[in-house]
């Protein structure tokens, strides 16, 4: 019974095993026959999708041939265009040759004909002067010399009279007529001049305003000096503070920010700071509309813009004391009046009167003479060669070219040199102020500097990234040095070095 067992269990076995195979063979059969069907469906879709490129491609390919053909024709045409016009050209210009060879040959022609009448003018001067030397029984040349010498001292005799009494009254007129045309010409344009000062007095509503503009430690004086390079001065006076500063912009732009904060009330730092910056911005429109009106009052038009815009900044210039705008205004009425009773060109006198002292509004920028600049800045904004040249030689730096460069320069003498016009001293005071700011500049790392205290004091604000503390205490020593050896000055000038690092942050 156990053999009849396991026989029975080895034939099970034998038979799931066989039938394992063929299950396990007809499987792997379907299996291939599946992937052998999707193989054929994959390159059945490929060689779809291969015919569909390749008639896109044929498609394109004969839409790019069209639009290149296109193109050639649209060449061809211009080429023929252009060929048509050059060959139009050619033509006009064998004509236009042909043209000039006639003329040429008919220029020719007379040229012949005016030699064979200079030969024969010639012949008929020759025996005319053969006949007359038979006459006088005398060369030409003795007649010559014999002519001359009887006429030099007959004309050296009437000459030597004739300038003394010319001389004589030339002089007597020419005194007389120059008298009246400066007396008049000073009568129509009498004007007055104030001097300026250096200084500016600012009304305050209360002594207690003083303190708000010192500030809590003097924050607020401190920031108002550096941002506007003034110096404050807060004394005993009542009811009033003094900026002082030799720059009169400068002190314009400090005195209407000053009056700003007072009626504003809000007195610290970064108000201080926009207040000051709108009140340049003002004062740049107030220098444009000066000039406008400079040019409108002296009756010169078609100024460019950028003369008029330098010419306002002399609103704010002086010239030992006299103001440089109405001193400019004035010139040219003197030099029109001057011009039109001499008959001179009156619109270039009114100009180069108006111009003429155009440079002392950049020349603390640019090397050389203020005449210098002034006419380098007309010519390359295109004014007229003798308003240049009236300019230049108003101080004999170049020839003077014309009658109105003397006349300008005739006028410039009379507005300066008028009783009151002038005083002698705040010229050099300016420039020697001038000098040692720039100096103070010329220094590197140097963002800012304002002579101050009348030039007893030059504050020189750096720059935080560029100097540091130590380089800070050696510049104010260098600088110090360079003054001694550069400058000569009254006293003693105090160098001031500052260094403000700030740290500034948004709360979101």
């Amino acid at each position: 019974m156990d053999t009849i067992t396991i026989v029975a269990a080895v034939i099970a076995g034998l038979v799931g095993i066989g039938a394992g195979y063929f299950l396990r063979e007809f499987f792997l059969q379907r299996a291939t026959d599946s992937l052998k069907d999707r193989a054929k469906e994959i390159i059945s879709g490929a060689e779809k999708r291969s015919k569909e490129i390749e008639l896109e491609a044929r498609d394109k390919s004969l839409e790019i041939l069209k639009q290149s053909e296109a193109e050639a024709d649209n060449r061809r045409k211009k080429i023929n265009q252009e060929e048509d016009r050059l060959q139009s050209r050619r033509n006009s210009l064998d004509q236009r040759a042909d043209r000039l060879e006639k003329l040429e040959q008919r220029l020719n022609k007379r040229q012949s004909s005016l030699d064979r009448r200079a030969i024969e003018v010639k012949e008929l001067h020759d025996g005319q002067v053969q006949r007359l030397e038979e006459i006088s029984q005398m060369t030409r040349a003795e007649a010559a010399d014999q002519l001359l010498r009887e006429a030099e001292t007959e004309a050296r005799n009437d000459m030597s009279r004739i300038i003394r009494q010319v001389e004589a009254e030339a002089r007597d007129e020419g005194q007389r007529k120059a008298r009246e045309l400066i007396a008049m010409a000073i009568q129509r344009i009498a004007s007055e001049h104030v001097n300026d000062i250096t200084t500016s007095t600012v009304a305050l509503p209360s002594d207690e305003m003083k303190g708000r503009i010192i500030g809590r430690a003097g924050r607020n004086i401190r920031t108002f000096e550096q941002v506007a390079g003034v110096d404050v001065i807060v004394d005993d006076t009542p009811e009033a503070i003094t900026i002082s500063c030799f720059d009169p912009v400068r002190r314009e732009i400090a005195r209407r920010s000053m009056e700003r904060l007072i009626l504003d009330g809000r007195i610290h730092p970064a108000h201080i700071e926009k207040i000051i910056n709108q009140e340049q911005e003002e004062v740049e429109r107030v220098i444009e509309e000066a000039g406008e009106t400079a040019a409108y009052d002296a009756g010169v038009a078609g100024l460019p813009k950028g003369i008029t815009r330098v010419l306002g900044r002399l609103k704010y210039r002086t010239s030992y004391g006299q103001n440089q705008l109405s001193h400019a205004v004035e010139t040219s009425r003197l030099a029109a009046i001057l011009a039109a009773e001499l008959g001179a060109d009156v619109d270039i006198a009114k100009a180069g009167g108006l111009l003429h002292d155009l440079g002392k509004a950049i020349d603390h920028n640019v090397e050389g003479t203020h005449a210098g600049i002034g006419a380098d800045l007309a010519k390359r904004n295109g004014l007229p060669h003798a308003v240049v040249n009236a300019i230049a030689a108003h101080h004999h730096e170049v020839e003077q070219e014309t009658v109105e460069a003397v006349i300008v320069e005739s006028a410039d003498a009379i507005s300066g040199a008028r009783p009151g016009a002038r005083r002698e001293s705040l010229e050099d005071y300016i420039k020697r102020i001038k000098s040692l700011e720039d100096l103070a500049n010329s220094f590197e790392g140097v963002e800012e500097s304002f002579a101050i205290q009348a030039g007893r004091e030059v504050r020189i604000i750096v720059k935080p990234t560029a100097i540091d503390d130590l380089g800070a205490t050696r510049m104010a020593r260098d600088v110090a040095k360079k003054i001694e050896e550069n400058m000569q000055y009254p006293g003693q000038i105090k160098v001031t070095v500052i260094r403000e690092t700030r740290a500034t942050n948004y709360a979101k």
